[in-house]
């Protein structure tokens, strides 16, 4: 099971991406759980999580969140024209790429 968590201001915006990409994973066949939340409740969910995708409007937390992480799971910004056109499959594909490239 992939656990994803998407992070924002406050946790709206990326209701939908999070669809987008549950619609996708389970198109596909993937075990996954993706939830979305406030950039400032982020780090209560650290522990079990694969990776931490923030929202291009927090883009600027990306260093602070890989330093609370403590280098333990990817950090990364989502692509702010993938996050525009809520494309659900380019990013959980960003995603699993930097998963995978972490690992290495």
């Amino acid at each position: 099971m992939i656990k994803i968590l998407l992070a924002c201001s406050a946790g709206m915006s990326t209701s939908l991406m999070v669809n987008k990409m549950k619609k996708v994973a389970t198109e596909n066949g993937l075990e996954v759980e993706i939830s979305a939340v406030p950039e400032s409740q982020a780090q209560e969910y650290f522990e079990d999580l694969n990776i931490l995708l923030l929202g291009p409007q927090v883009r600027h937390l990306e260093d602070k969140m890989r330093e609370l992480s403590q280098n333990k799971f990817p950090v990364m910004t989502i692509d702010t024209q993938k996050y525009g056109m809520m494309d659900g499959l380019g990013v959980l594909k960003d995603a699993i790429r930097r998963m995978k490239a972490f690992k290495k």
